[in-house]
Formats: C-alpha cells, structure tokens, sequence
C-alpha cells in the first residue's frame, strides 16, 4: 500500500444509448483526463482502467462496466486489488441538485439517494471515501427525472463540458497534491442559497 497511489472511479453506464448523457458526466471526465495525457483505457474485470502517473503520484483512472447502480463491486474489487485505502479513492458523479457547470467535492457524506454512491457506500461498508460531484441541472417536469439524466447536453452545455472536465481533473490532482482542504477551496463553486442549501447529492433517475 502507499500514499501514493490514488483510485479515481467515474460513475456511468455502458452502452452506446448512455454516451454523453448527463448521467454519464463521470465517464466523461475520466475519458478526457486519459484523452490530455495520452493514456488508453483497457477492459478489465468490472470495467475499464488505465493509469496515469504525474509526479510521483499514481493516477488509476476506473470507468466501471456493471451499470451505475452496481458501481460498489468495481470500486471494491479494484481498491482491494490495487491495495488503495479508501482514503485515497475519489468518485466522479453527476447530481441534479447543483446547477450545470458546479463542482462540489466532499470528503465524505451521504449517498443522498443517488444509486451508485448507495451501491459503493454499501459495499465498501463506509461513507467515509471522497467524491466530487458534478451538477447537472434540475430542468426537468415533475415525473421526467429519469428522462433528464438519461438525456443529453443542450448544444451550448456540450460546448462547456471540455472546460468544465477541465477543471474537475485540476481538482482531483490537487486533491492528490495538496489534500482535500485546499482542493475544496480551489475547485468547489459558489451556487445560489436556494440551491446551496440543499447541499446533498438527489436520486439521479439510476438505471440497471
């Protein structure tokens, strides 16, 4: 085991029909991080993997294949096979409780009802890992919300994902670099106090 190495799980599901949508926001800060540092994922048991190394830390990068609601048996089979304590695993979800573009990172916390936090915090037997969570928006109809998460990026949102990907990576390295207390303070945005005050991650409309 060493302080050096780091698990960063992406939440998202499988399959052509669920690329690009806000659900699979996880995967796609993962795929651009591997994308910048010209790293190439490679299928393995419970999901895809690669690693990155940056200063003499040691990034394993997990999109896991077992569908967002099954998320917990990647998470812990690969921090169990790496040998990483949970200290040193983040995981990358979406949330409609924030508004597009804010990222909120957390040391630890509830699961908030989102399907694939439950599934890892039941799993790993604690609530007590890192994740940053990444807002999505809240348009939706009373009854859509399944519709919403499983729905793509307006044109004008798709332009933004590059940056907003951008700066949930320079978050995560400077979770890794300098711990979670500087990183919250660099990377977590302010949200208006109607939305602020409701600071917990929202079911996410999970599929199997």
């Amino acid at each position: 085991m060493s302080d050096k190495e780091f698990l960063i799980v992406g939440l998202g599901n499988i399959g052509a029909e669920y690329a690009r949508t806000r659900h699979n926001i996880g995967f796609m800060v993962l795929d651009a991080w591997a994308e910048a540092s010209g790293a190439v994922f490679e299928t393995g048991r419970y999901g895809d993997r690669t690693t990155i190394s940056s200063k003499g830390r040691r990034f394993h990068l997990l999109k896991p294949s077992t569908y967002m609601n099954l998320s917990g048996n990647a998470v812990r089979y690969w921090l169990k096979e790496l040998d990483i304590p949970v200290s040193q695993l983040m995981v990358i979800c979406d949330d409609l409780n924030l508004p597009f573009g804010t990222l909120r990172m957390r040391p630890k916390g509830s699961n908030g009802g989102h399907n694939g936090l439950r599934n890892i915090e039941e799993l790993i037997e604690t609530q007590d890992y890192a994740r940053l969570r990444v807002g999505v928006g809240h348009e939706f109809s009373e009854g859509r919300q399944v519709d919403f998460v499983l729905g793509s990026f307006s044109e004008e949102q798709q332009k933004e994902i590059p940056q907003l990907c951008e700066r949930a990576v320079s978050g995560i390295r400077d979770w890794a670099f300098v711990g979670i207390n500087r990183a919250m303070t660099a990377i977590n945005t302010k949200v208006e106090k109607k939305t602020a005050a409701a600071d917990s991650e929202t079911d996410s409309g999970s599929v199997e």
